[in-house]
């Protein structure tokens, strides 16, 4: 298409496609809480948003790297279990990815483990735009690192500077700018207070995007 710019589009998926991350938020604080540790949504932002950590580190002065381990499996079961009863594409995203497929090519990069992923699409009808997932077992660093991203890139076998990049965490973004991709950031509710300066641009509405796409040569360099 004459004067496009991007060739591939990495989407984030919790927060960016679906709206889970509350959901991930209760099941871990709820876990926390069964061991006498309280966890604030602040807390949660920052420790796992902002600087891509577990929640589940405030728990090692407490218990045992045993105990901990369990904890995190039965936070694991307890976030399949709120999936299960459905989660729904965010508003405005079913619409996008349809005027976007067939343009440009598109494909998830996300921290979600590929079970919990599979439950959240098993009825969301979104896989079908997207040419590959990488889910949490395909890398051996999560974000911030930038891993997931240059997998990605390799992946689909184009320059950096070609591609974009949609996220909602500065965790993020933060792995976006560090394998030297551009990127664009829904916040959304949990995100708002984040650092997010690095970000070519900061949207209010997955819509924004396929105009960006194709004329966008300002989201390069």
């Amino acid at each position: 298409m004459p004067g496009r710019h991007t060739d591939y589009i990495f989407w984030d998926n919790d927060g960016v496609l679906v709206d889970t991350e509350h959901l991930y938020f209760q099941a871990s604080a709820e876990v926390l809480a069964e061991a006498d540790i309280e966890i604030s949504r602040e807390q949660f932002i920052d420790i796992s948003l902002q600087r891509g950590q577990s929640v589940f580190d405030l728990a090692r002065r407490r218990h045992s790297p045993e105990r901990i381990d369990g904890m995190r499996q039965e936070r694991n079961q307890r976030y399949a279990d709120l999936l299960r009863r459905g989660v729904a594409p965010m508003s405005g995203v079913t619409e996008t990815l349809r005027q976007l497929h067939g343009r440009v090519g598109m494909a998830v990069v996300t921290s979600s483990h590929r079970d919990h992923f599979e439950i959240i699409h098993r009825h969301t009808g979104l896989l079908e735009y997207f040419d590959f997932v990488l889910t949490r077992e395909d890398y051996t660093h999560s974000k911030p690192h930038p891993e997931p991203y240059l997998m990605a890139l390799a992946r689909c076998a184009r320059p950096a500077h070609r591609c974009l990049v949609v996220e909602d965490s500065a965790r993020g973004l933060n792995a976006a700018v560090a394998a030297g991709l551009p990127c664009v950031v829904l916040p959304g509710e949990l995100n708002g207070r984040s650092d997010l300066s690095a970000a070519k641009r900061v949207l209010t509405h997955i819509s924004e995007i396929p105009e960006l796409v194709f004329a966008a040569p300002a989201l390069q360099g």
